[in-house]
Formats: structure tokens, sequence, C-alpha cells
């Protein structure tokens, strides 16, 4: 059977920020917290940069999960916000299922706390549903690399395709042509050796 390379769109895809909550960041283990913030801040700002429909979603944030992460509040400040109430998977959310479809696209691509659980259960339902689902992993996190590989080899299996932050960005993006200096600028703002990489550019 021949292979056929699934390319993100940025015309077809909307992004799905899942529990990236106060209290359950200090779970996540198999990332150094100030890399993880950032990543994580980085995949949202690509989705602002491409104009992507994002939602936004929380598990009991009410409770010792806490609230959504300011910074991506600020940034998404008119995105739906889903509070699930107690679904663990967000896809056992009827509100949150209807505002993916809303979108009209086919894409999904999904980041979150934590890997194995909240990220997984939901990037497998989003293929059972008929989505071509990618999963940021450098934006998703969880107790240690262990049950983060474990997570990664179970969504696999099942048709998710693993990128980060960097390849969705260069990916929907297609063409330096297309905005050398946006992207290259968004780049910079989360990469500190891309940014060392275009100071020296424009010294030329």
């Amino acid at each position: 059977m021949s292979f056929k390379y699934k390319r993100l769109d940025k015309n077809d895809a909307a992004v799905l920020l899942i529990d990236h909550q106060t209290g359950l960041f200090n779970l996540v283990r198999d990332f150094e917290p100030i890399q993880f913030k950032n990543n994580v801040l980085a995949l949202a700002d690509s989705a602002k940069f491409f104009n992507l429909p994002t939602i936004l979603t929380t598990s009991f944030d009410n409770g010792p999960n806490g609230p959504l992460l300011p910074e991506i509040i600020e940034m998404f400040p008119e995105a739906p916000l889903i509070r699930r109430p107690g679904q663990i998977n967000a896809w056992d959310n009827e509100e949150f299922v209807a505002a993916v479809k809303k979108t009209g696209k086919k894409q999904l691509i999904i980041a979150g706390i934590v890997t194995d659980v909240c990220v997984a259960f939901a990037a497998l339902s989003a293929v059972e549903a008929g989505y071509e689902v990618f999963v940021v992993t450098d934006a998703s996190g969880t107790f240690n690399a262990e049950v983060r590989d474990a997570a990664w080899r179970r969504m696999e299996a099942a048709g998710v395709q693993l990128v980060n932050f960097f390849s969705v960005a260069c990916e929907l993006h297609r063409d330096w042509r297309n905005d050398m200096e946006g992207l290259a600028a968004l780049l910079g703002k989360y990469i500190p050796a891309y940014q060392n990489i275009m100071t020296s550019f424009s010294a030329k």
C-alpha cells in the first residue's frame, strides 16, 4: 500500500487546547516547567498567527485542577471555553464536540495535560469520528517519559500524527515567501537559537 502524506492545511485545521490548567501544570514532569510553558504558548501563538479556529477546554476548574493558564485566555478572549463539569474525555462533552463541529475543519491539532489521559482520549475519539488528528508532543505533558512514550505509541497505532510546535508552524506555512518576517518573528520569540539565526541574517 502506497504512503499518502497528510499535510496540515491552514484552511482546514483547528486547534484544541485541552486542560492547560495551573494546577495540572504541576503534574508535568517530562519537560522542565519553563520550557513546557514556553511550548504551550508557542503553539497558542501559532494558532493566532495562522488565524486557526481555537477551542479551549478545562476539567473541573473550580477544584484542584485550577483555572486555564491566564496567558491563553488573554490570547483567545473570544474563543469557545468549554468548562467540563466532570468528563475526563473532552469528547464525552456535547458542548465541546459541538464546538469542534462548528469549526467545519477536518484536521485537529491537539495539545494538553496530561498526554496519556485528556490528550490521548480526545485524540482517539476524534480519529474514531473521522478527523485527521495531530498531537503536539512538546505542548502536551505528563508524569514521566515512560508514560508519555506509551501514550504516543497508543495514539500512533490509531493513526494520530505526532508533531511539535516547530513542525506545525512550518507545515502550515508551507513557503517562506508567504511571510518570512512574520514566521521568523514567531519562531524567534519561542526558540532562542532561531532568534540568533535571524539576528545573524539581519546583520548582513
